[in-house]
């Protein structure tokens, strides 16, 4: 009886550290193929020092629909990270913001469609749009930046 308690609370430390590991992962769920979604992956990457499951996802609308997502801000990305929702484009500064305020009623942020000059979206030589960051949740929608 010893040795199977023993062996139980070995076994459930040795999961920990996997478990911990899964929770800090991004998944950032894509239409197949994007190539903008990889650079902002390799932005939130490097900025969080997280690894970034991509999942090329051509039912991304269902998980969409799950998280919360308004389809009227819907652009080529979906990122879970800690429980929120990062929509498109989202600067990472407005990311950890948000995550470390966690705004009573917002479940995640959303920069809708793909505006030119955005964290994945910089093409050399070309000025970068102006846009907004939309905060969206059970509170409704707000601005929660403006680039």
């Amino acid at each position: 009886m010893k040795f199977s308690m023993r062996s139980a609370i070995i076994a459930a430390a040795m999961m920990t550290p996997a478990v911990a590991v899964a929770a800090n992962s991004i998944a950032m769920h894509r239409d197949p193929g994007c190539g903008c979604c990889e650079q902002w992956a390799k932005q939130v990457r490097q900025q969080f020092g997280r690894n970034v499951q991509i999942i090329d996802d051509a039912r991304r609308d269902v998980l969409q629909r799950k998280i919360g997502v308004p389809a009227d801000l819907s652009s080529c990305h979906t990122a879970i990270i800690d429980g929120m929702a990062f929509e498109g484009h989202v600067p990472i500064a407005d990311m950890k913001r948000a995550l470390a305020q966690h705004p009573k009623g917002v479940s995640g942020l959303a920069v809708p469609g793909m505006p030119m000059g955005s964290p994945g979206m910089e093409v050399p030589g070309l000025k970068a749009q102006p846009y907004e960051v939309i905060a969206f949740g059970s509170a409704g929608r707000k601005v929660f930046a403006r680039h």
